[in-house]
């Protein structure tokens, strides 16, 4: 046999061989880069689609945690469920600004005798994190003839609601989240997501700062000035909203929106080290984009609540 003709065969055998390799499925899925795992900080996480409740993403997002302020969601979403009258006007107890005291909470710095709206009260329960403004709206929307019946009242109807929701895993024990209330990071943004239908609550997570008038128990005007607590709105293209939490057995915790195009995302990270830029990791992943890298947290004011 001559050299040109082994030569000649060795060559189609090389390419065989090398049509075979191309066409192994082996091969194939070894050849494609495997994408970048997404971590984040928190101990628990989730990412729903705005418009289905579809998850994109979870972190042991089915294991129930301490929930912190992000328990306020609920409180003003059960108000609003009942179709309640927003420029109905409710007096300030000193038993509101007492409990702030006692529980070492954020407070919207209500002043005894002050009449606020509702719609004022839940400006002040969602951005500066108010538990007096949350109390105020237990003790308005409760029923019963005392203050402890009325807040234990509304609390029942909270559970009620996320029973009424489909969020098994997620209970309630106090209006403001000082207690041991608890929910998945799933639950928590689905109830968010729910609450974000709303025209009102979404208006209200959207603001970074808002300033009211209430008639004072002297007669005068009182003039309240809230900040958003929530530092992701304003920082991260297309945030929406809407609600911090922190307590020492919770962590940092946020629950947010953001909407790009006819997109919307809704995510919840609980018990986190870096709440905000977890956050922006899971938009960024949900969104497709490649911008947390760079954000830049939006500062509040010197004198505004912490949460």
């Amino acid at each position: 046999m001559t050299a040109k003709i082994l030569t000649k065969r060795r060559t189609v055998a090389t390419f065989a061989g090398g049509a075979l390799l191309a066409l192994s499925p082996l091969v194939t899925q070894t050849a494609v880069a495997a994408e970048p795992e997404l971590t984040v900080a928190a101990k628990g996480a989730a990412l729903l689609d705005g418009d289905s409740g579809k998850t994109l993403y979870g972190k042991d997002a089915d294991t129930a945690r301490p929930m912190a302020s992000t328990t306020k969601i609920m409180t003003a979403y059960v108000v609003l469920d009942k179709g309640a009258d927003l420029d109905l006007q409710v007096p300030v107890k000193q038993e509101y600004r007492d409990y702030v005291t006692e529980h070492s909470t954020s407070t919207a710095d209500l002043q005894t005798g002050d009449k606020l709206t509702v719609r004022q009260l839940l400006y002040a329960a969602l951005l500066p994190s108010g538990a007096d403004a949350g109390f105020a709206l237990a003790d308005t929307f409760g029923t019963g003839d005392t203050i402890a019946a009325r807040t234990e009242s509304f609390v029942s109807q909270m559970n009620e609601k996320a029973e009424e929701l489909g969020l098994p895993k997620t209970e309630f024990d106090s209006f403001d989240g000082t207690g041991s209330d608890s929910s998945t990071p799933t639950e928590l943004a689905e109830l968010a997501r729910r609450a974000m239908e709303n025209d009102t609550f979404r208006t209200v997570v959207a603001t970074k700062q808002y300033e009211a008038e209430a008639p004072a128990a002297n007669g005068r005007t009182r003039y309240y000035t809230w900040n958003n607590t929530n530092q992701l709105l304003g920082s991260y293209d297309g945030v929406i909203g809407i609600k911090t939490g922190s307590t020492t057995p919770a962590g940092e915790c946020l629950v947010f929106a953001a909407t790009r195009g006819d997109k919307t995302l809704v995510g919840t990270v609980l018990n986190s080290t870096d709440r905000y830029g977890d956050a922006a990791k899971l938009l960024d992943y949900g969104f497709g984009s490649d911008i947390a890298k760079n954000m830049k947290l939006r500062k509040l004011p010197a004198n505004s609540q912490r949460d």
